[in-house]
């Protein structure tokens, strides 16, 4: 064979699994995230950076460092590469946890003192509401779901379904214009896109969706009289902040009603919801009454998913209780479920829970809140899977 002839071949002994390592690495960076995300899952609900700004901020929780493994090496003139010098025995004690024992180390926030060893790393990951919204909707369900009569929604959304060769200007479609273009051009033995005719033009052509589905609206009902402070308030704002976004995920059109009570009751703002404080005593019951009045004149249960929740500090006049379980169960059967909510952050007796106790009915449910942290228990309990759906 001649020297023209011959040909050269490198065999690589390289190992292609080292290319994969920045995809593995990031893959598992994401599932640290998640990890980290659903382990703060009720400090990340109950974050006043998103509470208060709707939803549009991103929030920072710390999670470990992704550092690689490392072999360290022994450069000190010992027997052994390793720990201790080679001179152990059988029966030894080669390693202690520190601080234990006798003669114990300093290390990295050991006891009061400044430590002297180096921390665990960790650094601060943004989190988007989207993500914890995902970890968070997974372990919910909507209890008593029933389909209702169904009204036509026109979604804002267009589906765009056709190209044609006329249109507006404005609804140009470059790509496949360009490649129009492209291919004409090459059939003339140009590679290259330009000129454009107007017989290259291609537009995008749409339809407007019109589905069919059922409305659902929430009947935020809340005790704003002086007993019920900022804590309580922004515990009632985290809940049905939390309890907007996940109906709006079962549902194409999710309305509010607030309705504020003290002796009496009457419709409000949301600003004025959570802002507004009364003085005077507590009668729980106008708020039902308002709530029934609102349905009666808007919402016709045949047509609407309705979800009352009450939240409240449970301090009612002992009177009214009587009255306030017969609206309960008036509200339950107009109603997908009634949740009253209490934020009692002092285990205090409550004469108004202790009323409710009594009443068995699946439709029902209640919660205690005494920290912030009880926001996503509340609403683990409130939209609890069933066993078929675990």
């Amino acid at each position: 064979m001649s020297n023209e002839q011959e040909h050269n071949f490198v065999v690589s002994q390289e190992n292609w699994s080292l290319h994969r390592k920045g995809y593995q690495d990031q893959q598992r960076h994401n599932e640290k995230i998640k990890d980290a995300i659903k382990k703060n899952l009720p400090d990340l609900v109950s974050e006043e950076n998103i509470i208060m700004s709707n939803g549009k901020d991103m929030v920072k929780i710390p999670i470990r460092s992704l550092d690689e493994y490392k072999i360290r090496y022994n450069y000190e003139k010992s027997k052994h590469v390793g720990q201790g010098n080679g001179d152990s025995e059988v029966g030894d004690v080669v390693a202690r946890a520190p601080g234990s024992g006798d003669g114990q180390q300093a290390g990295a926030g050991n006891g009061k003192k400044a430590g002297d060893k180096p921390g665990q790393d960790y650094y601060e990951s943004e989190v988007s509401i989207a993500e914890i919204e995902e970890a968070l909707f997974q372990e919910l369900e909507l209890p008593n779901l029933k389909e209702k009569e169904k009204s036509e929604i026109i979604t804002e959304k267009v589906e765009f379904n056709d190209v044609r060769k006329k249109g507006l200007m404005g609804n140009v479609d470059k790509k496949r214009t360009i490649l129009t273009a492209l291919k004409r051009n090459a059939r003339d033995g140009k590679a290259q896109i330009t000129p454009i005719y107007n017989d290259d033009l291609r537009f995008k052509t749409w339809n407007e969706v019109i589905r069919h589905d059922s409305k659902a609206v929430v009947l935020a009902m809340m005790d704003t009289s002086a007993s019920m402070g900022a804590f309580e308030k922004y515990i009632a704002r985290s809940f049905f902040f939390w309890m907007n976004r996940f109906l709006k995920t079962k549902y194409e059109s999710v309305e509010f009603e607030f309705i504020a009570h003290h002796t009496e009751a009457k419709v409000v703002t949301e600003e004025a919801f959570f802002s507004k404080g009364e003085s005077g005593g507590t009668i729980c019951s106008s708020a039902y009454y308002k709530a029934l009045e609102v349905i009666e004149e808007k919402y016709n249960p045949s047509r609407y998913n309705i979800y009352p929740f009450h939240f409240s500090d449970g301090e009612n006049i002992s009177s009214d209780n009587k009255t306030c379980i017969e609206l309960v169960h008036q509200l339950m059967e107009k109603s997908n479920m009634f949740g009253y909510g209490e934020v009692n952050g002092y285990n205090r007796y409550s004469t108004l829970m202790n009323a409710y106790k009594t009443i068995e009915d699946p439709k029902f449910k209640h919660y205690v809140l005494k920290e912030k942290a009880d926001v996503y228990h509340a609403m683990k309990s409130f939209f609890k899977k069933t066993a078929e759906h675990v």
